[in-house]
């Protein structure tokens, strides 16, 4: 489904991807692994159009996404839960996941405002209570609501639990365990390697730019000397 090639990119005169290749299939949960600094949301932000590729190619079911505004790529059919989530803070629960409700593939059962509440019933709670006054394990909720509410073909979650409570951390593996089981492929970043080996299909390995292990949740559970050279604090 997506396809990227040889993936450049930079912010101004420093280099951060230096021909980045994976490839995502239909229905597959796919992983980029790293260390902090290694070019994981760099890869995401270049996939997206919000960062400029500098060379390579980035393909959606045969389509070209490189060089198109972020909006172009969004309507294409990708849906960004982003790092540090970015709910709008003004606009309530019901309204954050109305605001970017579409069904522009014309799926048969689309996601809708009643489904991400029986997904998530802690917004359902909150519907009313604006986006700002959330807990952060509940903004987490939301922006992944709000992604689903675009009907993606690929969703992609930068830092999908990044410095939240563990038992919001196990809500949100849940989560994505039901979406993945409803047929959804997922982009995923995260740092929970024993997490992500349960729900992941394959793992693409960062190191300063360059895609440098991949392989499957068996093969890298099995890897220590992989987590722990790429992976360890």
């Amino acid at each position: 489904m997506l396809e990227v090639r040889a993936l450049e990119a930079a912010y101004g005169a420093s280099q951060v991807l230096f021909g980045i290749d994976f490839a995502v299939r239909a229905g597959e949960v796919v992983t980029l692994l790293g260390r902090n600094g290694m070019g994981k949301t760099t890869t995401v932000r270049t996939i997206m159009g919000i960062l400029p590729a500098r060379a390579g190619a980035v393909h959606l079911d045969g389509t070209p996404l490189t060089g198109l505004p972020a909006y172009r790529v969004a309507q294409r059919g990708l849906g960004l839960v982003p790092e540090g989530r970015q709910v709008f803070p003004t606009l309530t629960v019901r309204e954050n996941l109305v605001a970017t409700a579409a069904n522009r593939l014309r799926l048969p059962d689309p996601w809708t405002v009643e489904k991400v509440f029986a997904l998530f019933p802690q917004l359902a709670a909150r519907a009313s209570a604006y986006g700002g006054t959330l807990s952060g394990g509940e903004q987490q909720m939301l922006a992944i609501g709000r992604a689903l509410m675009t009907n993606p073909r690929l969703l992609i979650l930068d830092e999908a639990t990044e410095g939240l409570a563990p038992l919001i951390r196990a809500e949100i593996w849940r989560c994505v365990e039901r979406v993945k089981a409803a047929g959804q492929s997922i982009l995923l970043i995260d740092k929970n390697v024993r997490a992500l080996t349960r729900v992941a299909d394959t793992h693409y390995v960062l190191e300063k730019g360059r895609i440098v292990w991949t392989g499957t949740s068996a093969e890298l559970a099995s890897r220590e000397d992989v987590q722990h050279r790429y992976l360890g604090v």
